[in-house]
């Protein structure tokens, strides 16, 4: 009896011990497109807008500056490029890890064109898809590797119309320094 109770709690001890030295899977931390480990802040929050209000991320935005439309851009994307512009229009889907980017249409239904925020500057809530939006900043036409892709689609929801043979994306995209978002 002596012997089998030593023998379990013997088990018992060294289960104890390697359960310990092995982590668990959910204590890993959740990683960004960038590696690093997901930003959980209160600018990216979900909020619970009331129709007509409004919240502020990144820069104030100045006035004066030239309004065009997503439609227009995409147009003729070269004629803009590198130029501070505002535009407007709804908040068609964002990143759902953490707010780091988001598409922008002019209607709900119309062409988008993915938002970032400098290089993580600021963040926009998780919860943002559907919100009308303003935003100022530069449209730039770039092309991103295969991984980024991969990895925009699989973990953070984004739609792209086209990849390249490859896996690339050549995407006109929008790089806000401010933007100001209202529940419709």
């Amino acid at each position: 009896m002596k012997k089998s109770l030593f023998t379990a709690t013997l088990v018992f001890c060294f289960a104890v011990i390697s359960y310990g030295q092995t982590a668990p899977a959910h204590d890993k931390p959740e990683l960004n497109s960038k590696g690093e480990p997901v930003v959980k802040i209160k600018d990216n929050a979900p909020v619970e807008l009331k129709i007509g209000e409004s919240i502020t991320r990144g820069d104030a935005m100045a006035s004066g500056v030239t309004k065009v439309s997503v439609a227009k851009v995409l147009a003729s994307p070269d004629k803009y490029a590198d130029k501070t512009v505002a535009v407007e229009g709804v908040v068609v889907r964002s990143c759902k890890k953490e707010g780091c980017w988001m598409e922008m249409a002019d209607k709900a239904d119309g062409k988008s064109v993915r938002v970032t925020f400098g290089d993580h500057k600021f963040f926009i809530p998780l919860n943002a898809a559907g919100l009308k939006v303003k935003a100022q900043g530069t449209f730039k036409t770039k092309v991103l590797p295969k991984d980024h892709v991969d990895h925009l689609i699989n973990d953070d929801g984004a739609k792209f119309d086209k990849r390249n043979a490859d896996g690339t994306v050549t995407e006109v995209s929008f790089d806000a320094t401010g933007v100001v978002l209202t529940k419709r």
